[in-house]
């Protein structure tokens, strides 16, 4: 297991793989800053209702909107096991009957990529750029980080740590999957959730999560929620983390913020053929030695 820890701003211990790692659904918080970096821009409403259906960006970003999950499909898992070649997006949304919402907008709570896929397709309308390069000119560039990507074919993982998935294909990441150095997802966070890339109250929508209940069996979580593009709650400890874990073939991630005090710590944990609990328990251990964990919050 490999880590990357940023305390009071400054990197402060690391060991982590040479070369890049898959982010996974950590690239769900970098798509969200962006999205609401175009919010902070003017070109669209946290609540005003999106092209792709009757739901809304907050309702996107936070899983609200009443949309399905291609990860339902058992022909999606038996496809990406046989390493075939991905299906197009309207083709996977057209097995999934995505347009059939599973409930009224802002109802309920169910984990959707296809919200991602959304929220990617309005990123690039909006910014009238291709994805990759909306999400170097809206997020990376200005955090300072420059050697982040979106995969697209398995090229592109060749030289990126995939543990036993070495013939994945990230064409079956629909919103896209980024790949970077581990020490470049901490300072993603650190420097999203502490900087100025979002002013002050559009962060604080970001970090208004909706709670998802009591504890996760396996996991640290206590008291879980989703906020926008952030896993959000109090974790075993007492802490209260916001970042987001990600999983697939392979590998498991986990990138987490937390605060006590004036004291803030950002940590990345990565580990090939781990359980995502065991690469999130790494996490709090390590964000609780950085800043303790008597009576935290989140800042």
């Amino acid at each position: 297991m490999r880590f990357s820890l940023v305390v009071n701003g400054a990197p402060s211990s690391s060991e982590q793989p040479a070369g890049s790692v898959p982010w996974w659904s950590f690239s769900k918080t970098v798509l969200a800053a962006a999205a609401l970096s175009l919010v902070r821009d003017g070109l669209l409403g946290l609540d005003d209702q999106v092209l792709e259906g009757p739901f809304t960006l907050r309702q996107l970003l936070r899983h609200e909107a009443g949309l399905a999950d291609y990860g339902e499909l058992a022909d999606y898992h038996a496809a990406v096991a046989a390493h075939a070649a991905p299906w197009s997006a309207e083709d996977m949304l057209q097995r999934l009957d995505a347009q059939r919402l599973r409930y009224a907008p802002g109802a309920g709570w169910r984990y959707s990529n296809v919200g991602y896929l959304y929220v990617s397709r309005l990123i690039e309308r909006l910014s009238g750029l291709a994805l990759e390069q909306a999400l170097q000119q809206r997020v990376f560039a200005p955090l300072g980080l420059s050697r982040v990507r979106l995969a697209r074919t398995c090229a592109d993982l060749q030289d990126v740590h995939m543990g036993a998935a070495s013939a994945y294909d990230p064409g079956w990441v629909y919103h896209g999957l980024l790949v970077g150095p581990l020490g470049e997802a901490v300072l993603c966070l650190d420097r999203l959730l502490t900087g100025d890339l979002l002013p002050a109250w559009l962060l604080r929508e970001m970090r208004t999560a909706r709670a998802l209940g009591g504890p996760i069996g396996g996991r640290p979580w206590i008291a879980p929620g989703y906020a926008l593009g952030l896993m959000q709650g109090t974790v075993q400890g007492g802490q209260l983390l916001s970042g987001h874990s990600g999983a697939g073939p392979g590998s498991v991630v986990a990138v987490y913020h937390c605060v006590r005090g004036n004291d803030t710590a950002s940590c990345a944990v990565f580990a090939e053929g781990a359980d995502e609990g065991v690469v999130e328990a790494e996490a709090v251990s390590r964000l609780a030695a950085a800043v303790g964990s008597a009576d935290p919050r989140l800042g």
